[in-house]
């Protein structure tokens, strides 16, 4: 077993638990108790200079952001299957959807939410009515966001707007809602979820 995950269930981190089920290989889980700032301890900053989880050890191959990881992972473990070939013409709108989250979803919800002021076209984000639209158009009729086709990105998008919903950060727009039912029943999704509460279980961890 070569892949240690760097986790703790209330973080990011547990997406990857979602993304390692999904590739189907073997993983250890390694507790860093963020309420005490194990994040910020040597070894982990040594791993990950921001002292931030996700962050996946892979052998020699050190990997932290959480788009990162699952491109990382669906290309080396599951390519042809999680993630389009190099040459696939699907390639480009998977890395887009992949970084999408980030991107955009990310840092113009927290913009949506504060109240920003700023120029849309200077921000990478765009107005919080051009996000919502182009998601919206981007999941379509599904169920994924490459059609018939289940992808990573479905796991490293889907996972944000999952999060996002359940704690009412962007709008609920139906099919918004019904993909992230689709998503939290795919049998990698539920196992998962399994893995991260028993891990909140073990460790006491309230939420």
């Amino acid at each position: 077993m070569s892949i240690v995950l760097h986790h703790h269930p209330f973080t990011r981190a547990l997406n990857v638990v979602w993304m390692l089920e999904e590739v189907g290989v073997p993983y250890k889980l390694e507790f860093v108790d963020i309420t005490a700032g194990a994040q910020k301890a040597p070894g982990l900053r040594a791993l990950n200079g921001m002292g931030k989880l996700p962050t996946l050890v892979d052998g020699e191959v050190v990997v932290s952001e959480l788009a990162a990881i699952g491109v990382y992972l669906a290309d080396r473990y599951a390519l042809g299957a999680l993630a389009p070939q190099l040459d696939d013409p699907q390639r480009g709108a998977y890395l887009r959807w992949c970084f999408f989250a980030p991107s955009v979803i990310e840092p113009g919800a927290m913009a949506h939410a504060a109240g920003w002021v700023y120029k849309p076209g200077a921000a990478g984000w765009g107005t919080w009515e051009e996000l919502l639209e182009t998601l919206d158009a981007g999941i379509g009729d599904g169920p994924w966001l490459l059609g018939e086709r289940f992808t990573m990105a479905d796991v490293v998008l889907g996972g944000t707007l999952q999060y996002m919903l359940q704690f009412n950060m962007i709008d609920k727009l139906p099919r918004f809602v019904a993909y992230a039912a689709r998503l939290a029943a795919r049998p990698a999704a539920q196992r998962a979820a399994a893995v991260n509460a028993a891990v909140a279980k073990e460790r006491g961890l309230g939420g």
